[in-house]
C-alpha cells in the first residue's frame, strides 16, 4: 500500500529554520516526482516546491524561492523541504505529494497527511 509520511513541522520563530521529511512506502520512490504543497487555514491549498525523479529539474513557487530547498534521497526513500528564514505567511500544514509535473507543479493522485508548520514569535 503506497503510503506518505510527513514530520519535522513545528513551531518556529520568524527568522527561524525547519525540516520537513516525507517518508515513502510501498512503493520505490526512484520513478516518481515528488512535491510539496501547502495549506493555510481558509486557504487552497497551493504549490510549494517539486523534484523530478533525477533530481534534473526542481521547481519552486515565487513566494518560497531563494528561502526552501527541496531534495531527496532514494536510499532512504525520503524527500526533505529545507526551510529557511521562516516567515509568519508560512503557516499552514504541509503536505507531500507523488506523480506530481514538476512544472507547473500540478499535484498527483497520492497524498501524506500532512505535518503542520507555525510560525509565530
Amino acid at each position: 500500500q503506497l503510503q506518505l509520511v510527513e514530520s519535522g513541522g513545528g513551531l518556529v520563530q520568524p527568522g527561524g529554520s525547519l525540516r520537513l521529511s516525507c517518508a515513502a512506502s510501498g512503493f520505490t520512490l526512484d520513478y516518481y516526482a515528488i512535491g510539496w504543497f501547502r495549506q493555510a487555514p481558509g486557504k487552497e491549498r497551493e504549490f510549494v516546491a517539486a523534484i523530478s525523479r533525477s533530481v534534473m529539474n526542481i521547481h519552486y513557487a515565487d513566494a518560497v524561492k531563494g528561502r526552501f530547498t527541496i531534495s531527496r534521497d532514494n536510499a532512504k526513500a525520503t524527500v526533505y523541504l529545507q526551510m529557511n528564514n521562516l516567515k509568519p505567511e508560512d503557516t499552514a500544514t504541509y503536505y507531500c505529494n507523488t506523480g506530481i509535473i514538476v512544472v507547473p507543479g500540478s499535484p498527483g493522485p497520492n497524498w501524506g497527511q500532512g505535518t503542520q508548520v507555525t510560525v509565530s514569535s
